[in-house]
């Protein structure tokens, strides 16, 4: 919060939040579902579904503080479940496949109701206001997380309202993102031929469904998903030795409609690290910092220094170049 903070006068008041890993160590194994109701009457017709589907364990309003900058906050829940084993073995789907499935029902035909939060041991919190306020009004002091992400909005194109605010989530995927991508179309019609209801006309969230599908769908590599989101240039790839130049042709044919224009800086989360990364040709400023065995990244140093006054390493990633930092002991993400 304090770290984001410093940053306000990038950010209009219209949208700011966070996303945390490690902060519900008691469920675990659970989904932690978070919600935003219009009212209760919308709660009422989201919970039948909720409960037909799965397994609640737990069911409470996520406690919040009187915030004077903080108005007109929807109804905001919290679900701690598990999918019914007689309905997951039914659909044939996989847990995960089944999980994001459900959440996209609830989106996309549930008036006035909307996951904006869908992993284990995880959770997005975010709103219209600045991202400090947020942070506060969420009562983020009272958690304890190993990863944590933060964004301050600055919406051009769509409305600033609370599930436009970033982290977008899906799973334990969390994406906040600065920039603009002329892609979204050619990336949103892809993606809806594979399930995924892009509802929220925002290039953010077309952002996280690209990551879920090329790897949790397709079993690509981080490095793979990279050089399909942020695909080298032509002339580069003709340089490129035989084995590398081939595979890279076939992503970019593969995939091409995945290929994300346009200026960008991203970061990526999920529960074994982060992934921050530029577009190819570096629209949009990120900055990189280390100490021991903290990885930090911003839109400005001076984000970094003010919760790590003293880091031991400072660089600027390259265009196109990923930044990946994993848990110990973790060999991928």
């Amino acid at each position: 919060m304090k770290s984001i903070a410093l940053m306000h006068d990038r950010s209009n008041g219209l949208g700011g939040g966070f996303a945390a890993y490690g902060i519900y160590p008691e469920y675990a194994d659970h989904y932690a579902l978070h919600v935003f109701y219009d009212s209760l009457a919308h709660r009422a017709a989201a919970e039948e579904f909720i409960n037909e589907h799965f397994n609640v364990d737990a069911s409470e309003m996520i406690q919040t503080r009187k915030v004077k900058a903080i108005t007109n906050s929807p109804l905001i829940w919290r679900y701690f479940v598990q999918p019914k084993k007689n309905r997951l073995l039914a659909s044939e789907l996989t847990e995960e496949e089944y999980m994001v499935q459900c959440v996209m029902k609830i989106n996309s035909c549930y008036d006035g109701a909307y996951i904006f939060s869908s992993g284990k041991n995880m959770g997005a919190f975010k709103g219209v206001g600045y991202p400090e306020d947020i942070g506060e009004f969420f009562r983020l002091d009272e958690y304890k997380g190993y990863i944590w992400t933060a964004h301050g909005r600055f919406p051009t194109n769509t409305p600033g309202w609370w599930g436009g605010a970033h982290p977008f989530t899906l799973l334990d995927w969390s994406i906040v993102h600065n920039g603009e991508i002329s892609s979204y179309d050619a990336n949103a019609r892809f993606l809806e031929m594979f399930g995924y209801k892009c509802t929220l006309q925002t290039d953010t969230e077309v952002i996280t469904y690209i990551f879920d599908y090329l790897m949790r769908k397709q079993g690509l590599s981080i490095e793979l998903a990279v050089a399909t989101v942020a695909a080298p240039l032509w002339k580069e790839i003709d340089r490129m030795e035989e084995g590398q130049k081939e595979t890279i042709k076939a992503l970019r044919t593969v995939f091409g409609s995945l290929l994300v224009n346009g200026p960008f800086s991203i970061i990526l989360g999920t529960r074994n690290g982060i992934v921050a990364l530029n577009d190819r040709i570096k629209l949009r400023n990120m900055v990189a910092a280390t100490k021991g065995d903290f990885l930090y990244v911003a839109s400005e140093e001076s984000g970094i220094r003010e919760i790590c006054p003293d880091p031991e390493e400072v660089w600027v990633p390259k265009g196109g170049e990923p930044v990946i930092g994993l848990l110990e002991g973790v060999e991928h993400i």
